[in-house]
């Protein structure tokens, strides 16, 4: 039994990864920003294993280090981070992107990320042992139009989990970086700011991914052996050749 956190677990990923592990009998602390859907989800996987709920945004570095530092101490030693919060604002040009949208996914993306390990990783060097689940994009493995500072900060959770390796392997600790690609969430309707007609465009005439194809991924990487470790994934829908490229029906 393991002591997990999500971050982003109220939705998406974040919240089929929760239910699974969940499901697999480890303790789960979730995290994210909205305090009934936390509660909903607490009450709901309850009866599976032990569950803590801790309410900040990423984006906040005082928030973070406040709801972490407030864990009780059974609660402490994390095993697993799992950093599945982000998001998608926008698809437009540079020329025209709007900078409120570029802050919210490099601040999300990339600097919540950074906050949220800083927090976590000295108790894993501490105690020689933990495993990181950082959840990129094939966005980062080829840009496309109008997603550039999106894909820009997926790239960046890239570079983090190979510098993160680079760093953390000597103390035992595991780094894994998952890359999907189109999986059918709100990431669409949040990237187009509720236009549900232009989300179900993105999804239309193919079997996208699923969260829960996603979530048993991350299970397979930190329920294998000691000895493995799954630095990279890289995860299609059976109808995407390539970030830009899906065969529709």
């Amino acid at each position: 039994m393991k002591t997990i956190l999500i971050t982003g677990a109220t939705s998406g990923i974040g919240k089929s990864t929760a239910e699974l592990l969940a499901k697999q009998g480890n303790r789960i602390i979730i995290c994210g920003r909205r305090n009934e859907v936390l509660e909903s989800l607490k009450t709901e996987l309850s009866q599976h294993t032990e569950i803590f709920s801790l309410k900040f945004d990423v984006r906040n570095l005082e928030e973070v280090e406040k709801a972490i530092n407030s864990l009780p101490e059974e609660w402490k030693t994390i095993d697993v981070l799992i950093n599945n919060a982000g998001n998608a604002h926008g698809l437009e040009p540079l020329s025209s992107g709007n900078t409120d949208d570029w802050d919210s996914m490099i601040d999300g993306n990339v600097k919540g990320l950074l906050y949220v390990s800083k927090m976590i990783i000295p108790s894993m060097k501490g105690r020689n042992s933990g495993h990181i689940v950082n959840i990129s994009s094939v966005a980062a493995r080829q840009t496309y139009a109008n997603g550039t500072v999106y894909c820009a900060t997926k790239k960046a959770v890239d570079v983090i989990s190979e510098g993160m390796r680079l760093e953390l392997t000597e103390f035992g600790i595991k780094v894994t970086n998952i890359q999907p690609g189109a999986v059918e969430t709100d990431f669409s309707l949040v990237r187009f700011k509720g236009d549900s007609e232009r989300a179900a465009t993105v999804y239309a005439g193919y079997e996208a991914l699923k969260a829960e194809d996603i979530a048993d991924a991350i299970a397979y990487c930190i329920n294998a052996p000691k000895h493995v470790m799954v630095s990279d994934m890289t995860i299609y829908p059976s109808a995407q050749s390539e970030p830009r490229t899906i065969y529709r029906k």
